[in-house]
């Protein structure tokens, strides 16, 4: 068989090598009670290859994709074009299959590539230095939160109410298993700025976020000089890199730490992943930064080489000197980040983040023009929350029926906060105005 080519005497004589009597050896100690006694019921029996692949293409085939109809999700993910050049250059087999560069005389061009991605994301955000990628966005954010501690030798983080909550829940978990203490504030559409009325002495960082959940901008900048003034450090979230184009970045905010999710850039939704974590900060910090970073060196003839500079994890040292316990990266998103962004250039992500915003602006002015929808986020780049005089839940249930992924139901990450009637939209530059006017009308209907 495909897939499992061993015989009955290959088996035989592997079991006879190790000394068991059969392969419920293996087993004996997990108790009987917790053992299968027969076939699971309702699960289908092994069948061949090409009846797997028609079922699991007629599930597939139950799935809407975001080019299905007029999408306009985001809360953390966002739809943006991504060119056919990317996928061709990142499924080259040198890069597909290749692993860690621990040689790097056999590994320039996966070195290379992750150094022009630091390059990349530092210039992005203004800051001295970026590592090679973790894993997403919400687990960038909660290792900055250790991290903060561990320069700072404090106990205590405190989050903004607009960071996102998953990023808020991955820190949570971290940070506790730790003995770290987090201290979130409430939901806020436009509360970053509260981040100076907490900060205080015993702080170790303050985290805000902008654009934030809601997709407020803010200028985070008093947060982080309160933050300086108490001796933490101020860590800036973004879910959205495109922002990066158009918003003032986290480094001219005075941030220490810069934190958040590449997906937007080169990556496509994906049903939630894989994404790829960016994580820059200032350069006194370097070595306290977790994950890995690549260096540029000349070798021994003078010529220009690349190697792995910092490798601060525990694969690499000692578990007690380790800065993080991520034991990878996400190599081939921060590739398809790279390629993208040499495509795009500064300029191109200055003109895609306008056309962001300008179609989120077309959206707002076309939803905020129906009786009982009021906008509730002040300053937006291409999110936006807006509050109906209808619960949420019912009505995106309702516009899914016709056609329009409409949004994100506020209370759905944040329950319990009052927010039943409050959607989060996000427009992209894949958004056309039919698609803004599908929405607007089917909006339109729902609440009359």
């Amino acid at each position: 068989m495909r897939y499992l080519p061993l015989t009955d005497q290959d088996r035989r004589q592997m079991l006879a090598t190790i000394g068991a009597a059969s392969i419920d050896d293996f087993y004996e100690d997990v108790p009987v009670s917790a053992r299968l006694s027969g076939a699971i019921e309702g699960l289908p029996s092994h069948q061949g290859e090409l009846a797997v692949e028609r079922h699991l293409s007629g599930l597939a085939s139950r799935n809407r994709t975001a080019d299905d109809g007029p999408f306009f999700l985001g809360g953390g993910a966002y739809r943006h074009h991504v060119p056919a050049s990317v996928d061709m250059i990142i499924q080259r087999s040198e890069f597909l299959t290749t692993y860690t560069p621990y040689q790097p005389e056999i590994a320039q061009g996966t070195l290379q590539t992750l150094f022009e991605f630091q390059t990349q994301v530092a210039a992005m955000t203004a800051m001295d230095v970026a590592n090679a990628s973790m894993y997403d966005g919400s687990t960038a954010c909660a290792e900055a939160a250790v991290m903060a501690c561990r320069v700072t030798r404090r106990k205590k983080v405190i989050m903004s109410g607009g960071v996102h909550p998953h990023y808020a829940a991955a820190t949570r978990l971290l940070c506790e298993a730790q003995g770290i203490e987090v201290i979130q504030l409430p939901p806020a559409i436009d509360g970053e700025l509260d981040l100076i009325e907490s900060v205080n002495d015993d702080t170790a960082c303050v985290i805000g976020q902008s654009p934030n959940f809601f997709g407020t901008i803010t200028d985070l900048s008093p947060v982080s000089e309160a933050a300086h003034a108490n001796k933490a450090l101020m860590v800036s979230v973004f879910t959205e890199a495109v922002s990066l184009g158009l918003v003032t970045p986290p480094g001219e905010m005075g941030a220490d730490i810069a934190v958040g999710e590449g997906q937007s850039i080169g990556g496509a939704l994906n049903y939630g992943g894989p994404y790829v974590g960016l994580f820059a900060c200032k350069d006194k910090l370097v070595r306290q930064m977790p994950g890995r970073l690549c260096g540029e060196t000349v070798d021994a003839d003078g010529q220009r080489g690349f190697v792995l500079t910092l490798s601060t994890r525990e694969q690499h040292i000692r578990r007690d000197k380790a800065t993080s316990n991520i034991c990878t990266n996400s190599g081939l998103c921060a590739l398809a980040f790279t390629a993208h962004m040499s495509l795009l250039g500064g300029v191109g992500l200055e003109h895609l983040a306008r056309l962001n915003h300008e179609v989120a602006c077309d959206l707002a002015d076309a939803l905020g023009a129906i009786e009982g929808v009021e906008i509730l986020t002040p300053r937006f780049f291409n999110e936006f929350a807006y509050r109906i005089p209808k619960s949420a839940g019912p009505v995106l249930e309702k516009l899914l029926a016709k056609g329009v992924v409409a949004g994100v139901q506020a209370c759905r990450l944040l329950p319990g906060q009052g927010l039943d009637d409050v959607m989060i939209t996000s427009a992209t530059e894949c958004n056309t105005p039919d698609d803004i006017a599908a929405y607007a009308a089917a909006l339109k209907e729902c609440l009359s």
